[in-house]
Order: structure tokens, then sequence, then C-alpha cells
């Protein structure tokens, strides 16, 4: 980088980046420019406001895209295709049907939040929904309950996997821009999504399911129940999706502990997050669609099709390294280190704030993990944290990203829509379950971090 931007007057650099997020927010919520140009205007606008050189603002756009992408790209489109062949081969349901029967009818929203995490990890947060919602129905049928007893657990769940737990593509964005192993992040936000489903999801559930009663839709009153026998076996869809997770943890696991270091080589490469994906997509084809029947050319279609939203994405995500490179190669960076410094506010919490922040205004947890990923990373000294607070700043952003889902996040209408409520019904059962989902991920990654 030129001197004359490692130089830019810093009071000029707070004032840009204020002008320049106040710009992105305005694109977004006032005209609903789409976040990938909005996002896109507001980095270049930072550069050209805080007095960059053009030049240094192309070098910034160009190591945001090229440096984000080759870190997610592959992982979203494998996680992608994985989910695909997960969802057409009845996977899904093979999990929740079992996990019902064996927790009984009284714990039957215990089953479906953690069928709803398991399943959010390969699977988009809609199509999981889309998939699992008619279960929970079927269960408020049988039982004679509200419907939200079973469908706000099952929502946890997915909020959960959605948010905190790679492959699903959220983490893997922060965990590529914060440059920390997914183990890490698979261990912590392990923990940090199992407690927060069970605050989120059973004892919330249960607390909505008391309170407000929402009779089951009437097209789904008269739908008969799975066709058991066609859905495939129980242990492989979990063997299957465990694939990826089990050989990531070992790459480091066998990285830190020296009695299994004769491991590392071998674990090094299956541990790879690209390569652990291919090897479960490539297991899911043959054992859960060749073998299920459908041919190559069927499992091409569907594998494709999944891959047309991971467009947009990638897109927006690369976006978000635009505008991180632009916050670190001006100089904002140093900053808001120092600034973070002054405040004797720890990064973890900062990360939970400016995601937090950025999701009440826009709405998209993409978007708000995207930009808060972007400060976090531009913060000097960010390269210098152990990987355990890593993952839990990770965690942290994730959680932010998550909280106070209302009026501008596409997926407070879907639940609306798919559940049966109004929008005042809404607000109370699906947003504060939203928040209780990412404020205790927040917390219980807080405390994690007090130990890293």
């Amino acid at each position: 980088m030129s001197a004359e931007a490692a130089a830019l007057n810093p009071t000029r650099l707070v004032i840009a980046a204020m002008i320049g997020l106040v710009i992105l927010l305005v694109l977004i919520i006032k005209f609903k420019i789409q976040a990938m140009i909005s996002i896109l205007i507001g980095a270049i606008s930072i550069g050209l406001i805080a007095g960059m050189p053009v030049e240094d603002i192309v070098t910034a756009v160009n190591d945001g895209i090229g440096n984000t992408l080759k870190g997610i790209a592959l992982l979203v489109g494998l996680g992608s295709m994985f989910g695909a062949i997960l969802e057409i081969s009845g996977g899904a349901q093979t999990l929740a049907v079992t996990m019902v029967k064996w927790f009984g009818d009284k714990k039957a929203a215990w089953a479906l939040g953690i069928t709803g995490l398991v399943i959010a990890m390969p699977v988009f947060f809609d199509a999981g929904l889309i998939i699992l919602i008619p279960l929970a129905f079927s269960l408020a049928k049988r039982t004679k309950r509200s419907s939200l007893f079973y469908a706000i657990p099952l929502l946890a769940g997915l909020a959960v996997g959605h948010a905190f737990i790679p492959p699903t593509p959220g983490p893997i964005l922060v965990a590529t821009m914060l440059n920390v192993e997914l183990g890490w992040v698979i261990l912590v936000g392990i923990f940090c999504g199992a407690v927060a489903m069970v605050v989120a999801g059973p004892v919330w559930g249960s607390i909505c399911g008391k309170k407000f009663y929402v009779p089951v839709p009437e097209h789904v009153a008269n739908q008969e129940d799975y066709d058991e026998s066609k859905l495939p076996n129980f242990w492989a869809i979990v063997g299957i999706i465990l694939i990826p997770l089990v050989l990531i943890i070992l790459d480091s696991v066998t990285g830190v502990i020296p009695a299994l270091s004769f491991l590392q080589p071998v674990f090094g490469f299956l541990g790879e997050p690209f390569v652990a994906l291919l090897i479960a997509t490539v297991t899911a084809m043959i054992l859960l669609g060749l073998r299920h029947g459908y041919s190559t050319e069927e499992l091409e279609k569907v594998m494709t099709k999944s891959l047309e939203p991971t467009g947009l994405i990638l897109l927006v995500t690369a976006c978000g390294g635009v505008l991180r490179y632009v916050l670190q190669y001006s100089g904002l960076g140093d900053v808001i280190g120092n600034a973070v410094s002054s405040m004797s506010l720890p990064i973890v919490v900062l990360a939970f704030i400016v995601a937090a922040l950025v999701r009440i205004c826009v709405g998209s947890a993409t978007v708000a993990m995207t930009m808060a990923a972007g400060i976090i990373a531009a913060i000097p000294g960010i390269a210098e944290l152990s990987p355990l607070y890593l993952a839990c700043t990770t965690a942290a952003v994730a959680g932010g990203a998550t909280v106070c889902s209302h009026f501008n996040d596409s997926g407070f209408w879907l639940v609306k829509s798919l559940v049966g409520m109004d929008e005042k019904m809404t607000l109370k059962t699906w947003t504060i379950m939203e928040t209780l989902v990412g404020g205790t991920g927040f917390v219980v990654a807080l405390i994690i971090s007090f130990f890293a």
C-alpha cells in the first residue's frame, strides 16, 4: 500500500466510515438496492471520502473479492449440493421421524429442535423449514396442541444450525475473514448452538404453545403422514452428515495434541474443509442418490439446481470482503483498534454489537455477518489472538446477526405465512425466539472466551 494511504487523517477516516455505512444502509433500506451493489458502493465511498488513492481502492476491491471467495466458494457450492441430495432423498424427514419416535410425543419438541439443528448445517434455512414444518403440524394435529409448541423448537434448531455451525455459509464466511480454523469454529458453535437451541426451542416453545393457540393450517390438516418405508436409513443419514464435521475437527485436534501428531499429515488433508465436504457429497450421491433409484442425470440436475442461490451468497460475501479490505488498507482498522482498546471493550462483545446493529437495520443475516466480520478483521493484532478466541468471536458475530428478526427480514415473512400467524404474533414468538438464539449463543461464546 502507498505511504499516502497509511497516513490518512484518523478523524477523516471515521467520518468517511460513518458516511459510507450510512450510504450502504440507506441504499438497502430506503431504495431497496440489491445488497451486493449497496455494499460495494458503500465500501468505495468510504475509500474516496477518506482520501485513499484510487489505485489503492482498486487493489482493495480486487484483494477483497479474491481472498474472500478463495476461502468459501468451494465450500458453499459443495454444501449446497450436499444439502440438495439430503433434501430430495428424504434424509431430513428420516431424521425428524426417527427422533420423534425415540423421544415420544411428550418430548417431540426436543426431537424437532435437535433435528432442525442438524439439518440446517448442510441445508439452507428456508428449504429445511419447508421440508420439516409438516411434521410439526402433524404432531400438533395428533396431540391437539398449538402449532407453536412444535414449530418454535424446529425453527430454533434450524436458526441455530444456520447461524453457528459450519458447513453452513455464515460461520464459514466469518471464519475465513478472521482466518480461524473451521475445527475450532465447529467446536465452539456446537456448544453455543446446543445451549441456544434448548433456551429458544423447547423452553420458549413450551411458553409460546401455552400462551398462543395457533391451529394447524387447513391445507396441512388433511395431509397424509410420511410413508416411512420409502425413507432412507437413519444411521446412514447421521453418518453422512457427520463426515465433514468429524474430519474437520480431527484435523484441528491432531494439530494440537502431540500424541496424535503422526496422524496430522493424513487428517491435515482429509480435514481440509473442501476435501471433507467433497467426501461427504460423493458419499451422499452414492448412498442417498444412486442406491435410492436416482440416475446420474437426475442427480446432476438436482445438484446444478441447488447452485442457483449460491451466486447471490458468494457475491454478497465477496463485497463484504471488499468492505473489510477498504477499512484495512485505509488505516481505519487501526483507528477502530485504538478506540476499542480505549473503551476496554472485548472484541467478542464488539463483534456481537456491530453484527446486531446491522442486523436490526438491514434485516439480512448474511449482510450483518459480512459487515461485522469485515470491521473486526480490520482491527490490528486480530491475527495474534488464539484460535479459540477467534472462534468465540465468530460465534459472537453469528449471534449478533441472528437477533431481532422483524419486518425487514425475509425469514420473518416466511415463518408468518407458513405457520399461519399475523404480524403481531410473529413478533411475539418468532422475533423473541431469534433474539434468544442470538443472545444465548453470544453469552456462551463470551463465557468460553474467558478461557481462551
